[in-house]
């Protein structure tokens, strides 16, 4: 399985500190905050990543991450021009994900626990299911894709719904077939004027497509003052 890592994005709800620089290059305690989604994919053994994000600070990246050696792992870098979304960005792995399935992480998501046991389930599922996404329970719920789950499938997901239906969320952490690319390019644009990977994801929910697991651990993501800092407070005390 390859890993797709989404570090794209203006940041502007880290303003003033993305002003001259990519938020996923903000500290997180003791390392730069796209370390923690990198050693989720590792740990998981998935050493083929691609990272993807804008022009204007892809050497910052180079010179921080090269070529993966260091990791273990090997990186590839592709560019994302504009703010087109989660989904445009998603659509520039096509070539490097080829015939494979992989996962997928946003950059600035903070996991405590190691996801490979869900990733051998979604090896061993694929037969039945073209997707998966992690779930975690959260106070905060309209800030995020509200999942609906009733019994063993997920029945709904909204992006940042108003009046959400359930605390659980989709995290930003999800696996793929190679299929939903044909999906990412007949996507139109949301109401915030953006190609939303959500509505890929409601369409395996319409299917009966999208399997799930809810993360067992604490998880954060960072894109906010608030987030950021919690999930500083989280990897002080779980860092080693």
């Amino acid at each position: 399985m390859k890993g797709v890592l989404l570090a794209g994005g203006t940041g502007s709800r880290l303003l003033p500190l993305t002003k001259v620089t990519n938020k996923h290059l903000l500290p997180v305690y003791k390392k730069p905050m796209i370390y923690y989604p990198l050693e989720t994919l590792i740990s998981a053994g998935i050493k083929d990543i691609l990272i993807v994000t804008g022009g204007e600070h892809i050497g910052d990246f180079f010179r921080l991450l090269g070529s993966g050696k260091e990791w273990g792992a090997h990186f590839s870098y592709e560019i994302q021009e504009g703010s087109g979304g989660t989904g445009a960005a998603l659509l520039l792995a096509e070539s490097f994900a080829r015939d494979e399935e992989f996962m997928v992480i946003l950059g600035d998501n903070i996991v405590i626990e190691n996801v490979r046991p869900f990733v051998d389930e979604f090896k061993a599922g694929k037969g039945h299911f073209k997707a998966k996404i992690l779930v975690a329970k959260v106070k905060d719920p309209q800030k995020y894709g509200v999942v609906t789950i009733k019994g063993d499938r997920i029945v709904d997901i909204v992006e940042k719904p108003k009046e959400p239906a359930s605390n659980y969320v989709n995290t930003g952490l999800w696996m793929f077939q190679p299929e939903v690319f044909s999906l990412l390019k007949n996507l139109k644009k949301s109401p915030r004027g953006e190609y939303e990977v959500t509505d890929v994801l409601a369409n395996y929910v319409k299917e009966g497509q999208l399997s799930f697991s809810i993360l067992r651990s604490e998880w954060t993501d960072a894109g906010s003052f608030e987030s950021l800092f919690n999930a500083t407070v989280l990897m002080q005390k779980f860092a080693p």
